[in-house]
């Protein structure tokens, strides 16, 4: 087996996790549940995101949430576009999160543009991003499958990872949106990805499980090379425009197959499962993650 000795997990809950939520979560509540996250020893976290909050509003506590939670790891801010790269610059955050769909017809879904439209319009706002000393990670969706426009050919996304990589940015988060690749699939993408930008930038995957395959295709990766991967505690999120796509893999099954596998994440279990429970009064969705379920619900069993 080809395995690491070591895996970075960039925990998405907070942003990713909650934005579809349906109950409005207090701002106190998503502080807390940061907190404990980074308690739990996650280094690399979305916080949140400046979008509009017509769209999203769950996100409209932005300001707050970042203020609150900032320190010296990496504070990802999801910035759609140039309004929330405005908002950003009024904060003390230094790590953006850009994103643009491999599909154009998911993009136009999603934010109105064309994928040759955002990149267009992203070209200016990473350059100056980067003259201003700013992390920045582009988070690639419908990399494998499109909920419009059904398989999305591993070419397009390969050229459009290069294109970011050609623009400077430090870190690609490469996406299953809807759940449906499978192991192959992520093994070859990633393969190809890596031998290809490897040297480049950061490479992380991001699976959701709406198939229940996620944790088979992060092995798949793993395989290929990879070490960095995007979990959201306790499976939580979802899209708000990709129809049928549940939630993230959860955080905690991910790093309990990792450290039964001797693979160091630098994550406490226990602590992790704090957070997990201190967030679940405040969300409206079933928390379905195996290990929470084995030691929070069930204990005996365990």
């Amino acid at each position: 087996m080809n395995l690491p000795e070591k895996v970075t997990i960039i925990e998405v809950g907070p942003r990713d996790g909650l934005q579809n939520e349906k109950n409005q979560v207090p701002t106190d509540a998503k502080i807390k549940f940061i907190k404990e996250l980074k308690n739990a020893g996650i280094k690399d976290m979305e916080l949140t995101s400046f979008v509009s909050p017509k769209w999203v509003p769950q996100m409209s506590d932005a300001k707050e949430v970042i203020e609150a939670c900032l320190d010296d790891r990496r504070n990802f801010v999801l910035t759609p576009n140039r309004k929330g790269i405005e908002r950003l610059y009024e904060t003390d955050g230094k790590d953006a999160a850009v994103f643009v769909g491999v599909s154009s017809t998911f993009n136009k879904k999603n934010i109105n543009k064309t994928t040759d439209e955002s990149m267009a319009e992203l070209k200016p706002i990473l350059t100056e991003l980067k003259q201003k000393g700013y992390f920045i990670r582009a988070c690639i969706s419908t990399s494998f499958y499109c909920p419009y426009d059904g398989k999305v050919e591993p070419g397009d996304v390969v050229a459009l990872c290069t294109q970011f990589a050609d623009y400077g940015v430090d870190e690609l988060s490469v996406a299953d949106t809807i759940g449906m690749a499978n192991p192959l699939e992520s093994y070859q993408l990633f393969s190809e990805l890596n031998a290809k930008l490897g040297d480049r930038l950061l490479l992380t995957a991001h699976f959701h499980d709406t198939r229940g395959m996620a944790i088979a295709n992060i092995y798949a990766c793993l395989q290929a090379g990879i070490t960095r991967f995007d979990t959201s505690a306790g499976g939580l999120g979802g899209c708000p425009f990709a129809p049928g796509a549940t939630g993230n893999v959860a955080t905690e099954d991910v790093v309990y197959m990792l450290h039964q596998m001797g693979i160091e994440t630098g994550i406490d279990l226990d602590q992790l499962l704090k957070a997990v429970q201190g967030i679940t009064p405040h969300v409206s969705r079933k928390i379905e993650s195996k290990y929470y379920n084995l030691i929070v619900q069930t204990p005996s069993k365990a």
